[in-house]
């Protein structure tokens, strides 16, 4: 666990994306200068309805919506990718989004024959590469769409 969540009271869930919530999910940005990092909640959630792989939650502080996350959960052939991740504009910052990584993080470990979980970004100024190696995704130099390519090793706990 992370030295911000620790010292962070408010608990950070992941949620099921429900009829009730929908629309406020998909209200949910990332700043301006972040838009061409990740595509809106509304898209990734049609795809997620085409993709039989795809698991997606809404990431959650107390009882405030702050974020998204989809991953390609493919238990089968063991592969897992974290397709989108995002946190609010209003919400950045306070460390939701490291203590949402970790859930999903702990979410893939116990999925099975998961010995990886992958993650690709568009490089530039305020791309999240930084933020996905603090959490131990390490640079596989690949380049998949002019997105590089990140991997995490998953420990079976």
């Amino acid at each position: 666990m992370s030295a911000m969540a620790e010292t962070n009271p408010v608990h950070v869930s992941l949620r099921e994306v429900t009829g009730e919530t929908v629309r406020t999910i998909c209200r949910l940005e990332v700043k301006p200068t972040q838009q061409n990092f990740v595509a809106p909640n509304a898209l990734s959630i049609a795809e997620a309805y085409f993709t039989e792989e795809a698991w997606f939650r809404a990431i959650y502080a107390d009882e405030t919506p702050v974020g998204f996350v989809m991953l390609y959960d493919n238990a089968t052939e063991g592969r897992y990718y974290l397709w989108r991740f995002m946190i609010d504009q209003h919400y950045q910052g306070l460390g939701y989004g490291g203590r949402a990584l970790e859930l999903v993080i702990d979410h893939v470990r116990g999925r099975p024959q998961a010995s990886e979980l992958g993650v690709s970004y568009v490089p530039g100024e305020g791309s999240p590469g930084a933020f996905y190696r603090r959490y131990g995704f390490v640079e596989t130099g690949e380049v998949h769409g002019g997105e590089r390519v990140m991997r995490l090793e998953i420990e079976k706990r």
